[in-house]
């Protein structure tokens, strides 16, 4: 979406407006790579086709969006500066791939809108097509737990000498480059603890960043993030932040999603976003995740409703969750984008 410079901060809330109040976000990202192909047995994992095969993270991406997706979450999760560095490339060069992680996601909703457009036969305006079909690009920042790449995202368990400031060195770069590099908004995604929370608030204020940011914590007991720490605190401290225009859950199992809504809604006015896993175990050691421990799209899409009607605003998938969960999601929500090409609407 284009918006002039002061506008940049009401980004959501003006796609709230176009979208009747409610937004679908795609699903995993990883996952679909996976299913063309793609080997993410790696410390970068889906960063990893940012250098080898970035036409997959496009054609993921085009996947989701004639799904139903309006928001596409960029392949820069585990994607940092540091674990560039470790493959042997320049400071420069990873902020080129952190950049172009960005551009992906803008060109293949640019193709798309491209692709709307000739379904209609210039029975809408191109220009206009953006607003009637409204799509957001959020830049993925994930914790440092994702760098690490020992699945401590899902403990949040950092060791005692991990401070705010080491954090802050870690992640400033990476949430500059993200910053600047055109995507709509910054999405903090699978916060695991209170700690990393805190670093990313002071990076937002300290370093000015002019683009809103949601965060998104983890959580596998339904009441605290997965280090332990209140959940409710946590959103709390989100709220806090005036970057922060949307608070959430993701890469959690369905079950727990209806209760921290309701704790989300104790501490903050802002839009919830909630994205979860598909309810399956993630192995660390095995760094895989456990099959036959999920829920079918069936079960998944059953909770959406309830969790649209107790206010969660945008809704989507993380892990193990794909375009035809988005699908769905898009159906259960009521959500039929205005502008589809015609075969896409008749589900083909």
């Amino acid at each position: 979406m284009k918006f002039g410079s002061g506008e940049r901060m009401k980004v959501l809330e003006e796609f709230l407006q176009q979208v009747g109040g409610f937004g679908v976000i795609d699903g995993g990202l990883a996952t679909q790579l996976e299913s063309h192909g793609a080997d993410l047995n790696d410390p970068l994992w889906s960063g990893r086709c940012l250098i080898e095969s970035p036409h997959l993270i496009q054609k993921v991406h085009q996947e989701y969006l004639e799904a139903g997706a309006e928001i596409i979450i960029t392949a820069s999760y585990q994607a940092t500066i540091q674990g560039f560095e470790s493959r042997g490339l320049s400071i420069t060069e990873g902020e080129a791939l952190l950049r172009r992680s960005v551009e992906i996601a803008c060109e293949a909703r640019d193709q798309f809108w491209k692709k709307c457009a000739e379904s209609l036969n210039g029975s809408v305006d191109d220009a206009q097509i953006p607003k009637v079909r409204p799509i957001l690009v959020a830049a993925s920042v994930g914790s440092y737990g994702a760098y690490l790449a020992d699945g401590s995202e899902y403990s949040g368990d950092y060791g005692p000498g991990m401070t705010v400031h080491t954090l802050k060195d870690f992640h400033r770069g990476r949430v500059q480059v993200l910053a600047d590099s055109g995507a709509d908004l910054l999405a903090f995604e699978t916060i695991p603890n209170k700690l990393e929370a805190q670093a990313y608030i002071e990076l937002l204020e300290e370093n000015d960043i002019q683009i809103p940011a949601w965060f998104s914590f983890n959580s596998k007991d339904g009441v605290n993030v997965v280090s332990g720490d209140s959940f409710t605190e946590c959103a709390a401290l989100a709220d806090s932040c005036t970057n922060v225009v949307a608070v959430g859950i993701n890469c959690t199992p369905p079950r727990f999603i209806h209760g921290l809504i309701l704790s989300i809604q104790k501490v903050t006015a802002k839009p919830i976003l909630v994205y979860p896993n598909s309810g399956e175990t993630y192995d660390a050691d095995r760094k895989q995740w456990v099959a036959s421990t999920g829920v079918s799209d069936v079960d998944f899409v059953s909770y959406v409703q309830k969790w649209q009607e107790i206010g969660a605003s945008l809704i989507g998938g993380c892990c193990r969750t794909t375009p035809n969960t988005i699908k769905a999601i898009s159906r259960a929500m009521n959500r039929t984008p205005q502008i589809l090409p015609p075969q896409l609407l008749d589900g083909q």
